[in-house]
């Protein structure tokens, strides 16, 4: 049987424990040369699907099976339970381990903030834990063909059709990239400096750092209003570094970008593990957070669109 074992609540760890864990534990086996599962592959990385519904997964749950395709080698972004496995038809194999996905039960609440279950009025919904096996774990489904993978021209001219649409002031010059909250601009090297990576073109290296300070662009008071000092304290830079290094890593996935590293990425490590090993929600406040931008951002295209 390939169910996933049933512990009694008082012995299983909770949901948001179970994934913080699971991150770490992969943050900490890559031990120095640790690398970002987004930063893992040269065609660029998919958000992971529902082989079900089609859906892709948002916020923790694209880290969460990002994390556990990239330690267990899995080769397919497709995701779906044992029920859905089995009413396509499909078998999941004996002895395969189930990876852990979150979602929220639904009540009668108003703004409801559909990654952290959290209310205008301050409550939360109730997090339910659901287990999801890959395409790989499973036998007697034929696979769809593969969507064709954007070309790298066709993508950069995507990418670059979007950051335009957003609007944000972006200045050229200097050999740093970063966004300056004081003047409510970004600052960029020109595209002629950056190089190419193993894993990405020297123009994918260019627009996937763009799009990391576009992130933090989108935190200012008159956009998303990102906060973390309160709860943070002295660890809040690191988390709104997390937040960009996500928000990045979904647009990437998006638009068909390879996430290149920034060159500061390793420095952060040691204070994202110890914002995690804090707080055992800290991960989802980021992702959520991240997948706010990305939407803010999407926004922006329809305006713009429909001007």
């Amino acid at each position: 049987m390939a169910r996933p074992s049933r512990k009694s609540a008082s012995t299983r760890p909770d949901i948001h424990t179970q994934i913080t864990n699971q991150i770490i534990e992969a943050i900490e086996q890559g031990a120095g040369d640790w690398q970002m599962p987004w930063h893992r592959t040269g065609e660029g990385l998919n958000r992971p699907l529902n082989a079900d519904t089609g859906n892709a997964y948002r916020g923790i749950n694209v880290l969460s099976l990002w994390v556990a395709a990239e330690v267990r080698g899995f080769s397919t972004g497709l995701w779906g339970t044992y029920r859905q496995w089995q009413a396509k038809g499909a078998q999941v194999r004996k002895g395969e381990k189930a990876s852990l996905v979150i979602f929220y039960k639904e009540y009668d609440a108003e703004d409801v903030d559909t990654e952290t279950g959290e209310t205008t009025d301050g409550k939360r919904r109730f997090a339910r834990a659901s287990y999801v096996f890959n395409a790989d774990q499973v036998d007697g489904y034929e696979r769809p063909e593969p969507p064709v993978a954007i070309n790298p021209v066709e993508a950069i001219d995507q990418a670059d059709a979007f950051i335009r649409s957003t609007g944000a002031k972006i200045s050229h010059g200097g050999d740093r990239a970063y966004y300056r909250p004081s003047s409510d601009s970004i600052q960029m090297p020109e595209p002629s400096r950056f190089l190419g990576t193993p894993t990405s073109s020297a123009t994918e290296c260019y627009y996937s750092t763009l799009l990391h300070e576009l992130t933090h662009w989108t935190g200012h008071a008159k956009r998303c209003d990102r906060q973390f000092g309160e709860r943070f304290g002295d660890e809040a830079y690191a988390m709104e570094e997390l937040v960009a290094e996500l928000g990045a890593a979904f647009l990437c996935a998006d638009l068909g970008i390879a996430l290149t590293p920034r060159p500061d990425h390793a420095a952060y490590i040691d204070h994202w593990l110890k914002v995690l090993k804090a707080d055992n929600r800290a991960i989802f406040t980021a992702a959520a957070q991240a997948a706010k931008a990305g939407e803010f951002l999407e926004k922006l295209q329809s305006v713009t669109k429909a001007a």
